[in-house]
């Protein structure tokens, strides 16, 4: 059984504890208050209705819990934990993440696809709009490659855009990457990624969610998610964001467990920078490098690149591209900026939009991330 260490608790507190969790209206805090109160999930499922109510609980929770199909749920989790790579993990359990554990709504059960040890390694999550720009989502693919090739693993939550930008960037240099997700594990969302997570597990990452196996894609719980991949981790990058966005929770949550907040800046022209520039205004560290993350980290080292990846200046530099990675421009004001006559601007743009390093969006040149 691959589910957790056998010093911890009886199969019988086990099968409890999954009870407990599927229970409706439940939450972290509920949950460790009927642990504190009752000393073990076995106690507090045979409590009286009595006892839960003196604990403020609410009948929708004492209810259902000797129910069949609370019941039938708990099996179904204690068979998904026998096949290999399924792991769950507990709020007491040694094992559990100890960044995450500081938090006073720390999920009381984390289950695990992949290897459960990487939620314990230095983590960097990168979070963004799921309508991204191409540039922002050659921003996202770019630092997430160097980010994990250098040691971090890159944390996001498997969503459209960003997220799955940057998950798939890690993976592209035998990075380590996890996907903290909105749903159940048996319940993969968007349907879209269900590859990118198969392909997650299968290099070495990990998916993760506090919710029981087969609950699916609800509103409510995709911000309820975003304080695990900020809790996770040592800091949470914003790569493009509306001010609407939910990737602004991610950061807002960030800040206030004491995580470092950092956001790419962008064209004043794109609404999608609006959310970066007004995290920047709040006081997040404005990134244009991978060394601004290292050094809000006070003196964090990143690990010699994978012999397979080069820098980006390694792989291509050019003084054009320098500055449409800054920024995008249209051709008279690449002319004007870089001093260069007009048509010899058009003719760089000419080559270097044939080798792909650049393309052209509402009238105005943008560099890719190669």
């Amino acid at each position: 059984m691959a589910q957790c260490p056998s010093y911890r608790i009886s199969p019988a507190e086990l099968e409890a504890r999954l009870r407990l969790h599927s229970l409706p209206e439940l939450g972290p805090r509920r949950f460790r208050k009927l642990l504190s109160a009752f000393d073990s999930a076995s106690a507090a499922l045979s409590a009286p209705a009595s006892a839960w109510r003196s604990l403020g609980l609410p009948a929708a929770c004492a209810e259902p819990r000797r129910s069949s199909e609370v019941r039938e749920r708990a099996t179904a989790a204690l068979a998904w934990l026998e096949a290999e790579q399924h792991h769950l993990l507990m709020w007491d359990d040694p094992a559990y993440p100890g960044l995450l554990a500081e938090l006073g709504d720390a999920p009381p059960l984390l289950y695990v696809a992949g290897d459960p040890a990487l939620l314990e390694q230095p983590q960097l999550a990168m979070v963004g709009s799921r309508r991204a720009s191409r540039p922002g989502l050659d921003t996202a693919h770019s630092f997430a490659r160097s980010l994990a090739a250098g040691g971090f693993v890159i944390t996001s939550g498997l969503a459209l855009g960003i997220d799955g930008a940057a998950h798939q960037g890690a993976l592209d240099v035998a990075g380590k990457t996890i996907a903290v997700l909105g749903t159940g594990l048996q319940r993969l969302y968007p349907a879209r990624h269900r590859q990118l997570a198969a392909d997650i597990v299968e290099h070495g990452g990990a998916l993760v969610s506090e919710l029981p196996l087969d609950c699916p894609p609800h509103a409510g719980n995709f911000p309820r998610r975003n304080r695990i991949i900020s809790g996770l981790s040592l800091g949470v990058l914003v790569v493009e964001a509306s001010p609407s966005s939910g990737s602004l929770i991610t950061a807002r949550l960030a800040a206030e467990q004491g995580r470092e907040v950092y956001a790419i800046p962008g064209s004043i022209h794109h609404p999608g920078a609006r959310g970066c520039h007004q995290l920047i205004r709040d006081g997040a560290v404005l990134v244009e490098s991978i060394e601004h993350i290292l050094e809000a980290l006070r003196g964090w080292q990143l690990q010699p690149p994978l012999a397979s990846e080069a820098s980006p200046a390694q792989r291509f530099a050019h003084p054009l591209l320098d500055l449409l990675h800054a920024a995008p421009h249209s051709s008279e004001a690449l002319a004007a900026v870089s001093g260069w006559p007009l048509p010899q601007v058009l003719a760089a743009l000419t080559e270097l939009e044939l080798d792909g390093h650049i393309a052209c969006e509402a009238g105005r040149w943008v560099g890719r991330a190669r």
